[in-house]
């Protein structure tokens, strides 16, 4: 009796998963009026190009206007296979892997069906391109709801790129017995690998949880000498130490301006720290400017930062609630001696300020050759800015650029950056052929993640970060904020690192 009925019960499963795989390909429409245009599909994924190893992308049609869709992808060796789940397309991951692998160097054909008021229309085809170089399997990020005035639950997960698994790094409650939780923010991890890595939590049982060749310790980095603990972190590509700045920052919250709200420091500056022998140093602490993010050249010889510009004489003295539109932001590098832990003179690299601009969260391309930043009209905080852009920049590591002697040569970022809203926190994926930034692109509320493809200097229009269900995009009522990328996950688990708190 117990063989027969598991013998059953298998033949329930495989039933069900046939008629899973029958509902997941309907038929093409046997007449279909043609709409002479590209479909309006979310995400927009016409004509992007994406790495051979992503998950499905998964897309739907206006579900407002249209009560059925129907998708088919046909693969250059002459694969075809059709999607429709209502409005949805959801393709499963091995076959959309398969596909992707059939493809590679080469595009992915979609040609799209869409009923409406009872009627079919057939749209133009798009295609997929599918570049030859993968991405970093992984990418962390912290999610967090874009409150105004306080913070709620909030947690650092990661997700599996080439498929739609997330797990849970930390969250603010698992340590913390405070109502309100910790805040947990800025995980950083040294050349894209997680066993070296490091996330603050603050108030509550506060510090910075470093993990060092695998081990977890919870340090406080504020020193007698510091204004303030670390905050904006950057490891050193070789070496067990890390940059940070120092920063005494405040909030505006605006009930007119469309930027809602405004973040600043009061003061900033820059410390170095030695994991071996937990000792900070000062790197620069000038008390009259504000120094603040940052980040080293890929062979460690180079420290890159932001530095504020004076302000004019006579806004010197004045409350900085009034002033803070006029503070804007250079980049400066100093070179670094790995022997003897000691910095050069500093030198300007980018003069944003000359161009009435502010550049903030730079970031260098594994092979060195290109500089990427964001960029707005003032201060140091642009995730809330709707001017704010990705700015890329060729980059000679021996002489820098210097925007005061020359004129750089922006390269084309007008397919990864939109239109109006704030783009931030840029990075480059460990090969450097995929640039990643948070974007409030959508609706100006959220900021959600976006992919380019970036070969020779030439960027291609950027992609949303796939969901299995593409109505997660806009039903997941979180901000993605600090997008990083790794080649390997954190293996950690969230009670091992909750035990350094206690």
């Amino acid at each position: 009796m117990k063989t027969s009925t598991y013998s059953y019960l298998q033949f329930l499963v495989v039933a069900l998963l046939l008629l899973s795989s029958c509902v997941n390909h309907p038929d093409v429409p046997s007449s279909s009026k043609d709409a002479q245009c590209l479909p309006v599909i979310f995400p927009d994924y016409c004509n992007v190009t994406v790495p051979y190893n992503i998950a499905p992308l998964n897309f739907m049609l206006p579900a407002d206007q249209y009560e059925e869709c129907v998708a088919r992808l046909s693969t250059p060796d002459g694969q075809q296979q059709t999607y429709g789940n209502g409005v949805k397309v959801q393709i499963p991951e091995s076959e959309w892997h398969a596909m992707l692998d059939a493809s590679k160097g080469k595009s992915i054909k979609i040609e799209v069906w869409g009923k409406k008021e009872g009627e079919w229309l057939s749209f133009s085809p798009f295609e997929i391109h599918i570049a030859e170089q993968p991405i970093d399997e992984y990418l962390s990020y912290r999610l967090i709801e874009p409150s105004y005035i306080t913070y709620d639950y909030m947690e650092i997960a990661q997700r599996n790129l080439t498929s739609f698994e997330e797990t849970q790094i930390f969250n603010n409650r698992v340590a913390c017995d405070d109502p309100k939780g910790q805040c947990i923010n800025c995980h950083s991890y040294q050349n894209y690998k997680t066993d070296n890595m490091l996330f603050h939590a603050r108030v509550t049982r506060g510090g910075t949880v470093i993990v060092n060749d695998g081990k977890i310790s919870k340090v406080d980095l504020k020193r007698d000498n510091t204004i303030s603990a670390g905050v904006y972190p950057a490891w050193h590509p070789t070496a067990k130490l890390i940059a940070f700045s120092t920063d005494l920052t405040h909030q505006l919250f605006h009930t007119a301006n469309p930027n809602k709200v405004e973040v600043f420091d009061t003061a900033s500056d820059l410390i170095l720290y030695d994991i071996a022998t937990d000792s900070v140093s000062i790197i620069s602490n000038d008390s009259t400017l504000l120094e603040v993010f940052p980040t080293w050249s890929p062979d460690g010889k180079w420290l890159y930062y932001c530095k504020s510009v004076p302000l004019p004489e006579e806004l010197r003295d004045k409350d900085i609630r009034s002033t803070f539109q006029k503070i804007q932001y250079n980049l400066y590098r100093r070179p670094f001696d790995l022997a003897s832990h000691s910095f050069g003179e500093e030198e300007l690299v980018y003069d944003a300020a000359s161009a009435n601009k502010s550049v903030t969260l730079p970031r260098i391309s594994p092979d060195g050759r290109y500089l990427l930043f964001a960029e707005g009209q003032y201060g140091c905080f642009h995730i809330w800015h709707h001017d704010a852009d990705i700015v890329c920049l060729p980059l000679d590591q021996d002489s820098g650029i210097n925007s005061a002697e020359e004129s750089p040569s922006r390269l084309d970022l007008t397919r990864l950056n939109s239109k109006g809203f704030a783009e931030s926190y840029p990075t480059w994926s460990s090969n450097g052929h995929w640039i990643m930034c948070a974007s409030r692109r959508i609706d100006g509320n959220y900021s959600r993640v976006y992919i380019a493809y970036f070969n020779n200097g030439k960027a291609e229009k950027a992609f949303l970060l796939p969901q299995e269900d593409p109505d997660q995009n806009t039903l997941r009522l979180k901000s993605y904020n600090r997008p990083e990328f790794m080649i390997n996950p954190v293996n950690i688990s969230v009670d091992e690192f909750s035990r350094v708190f206690f």
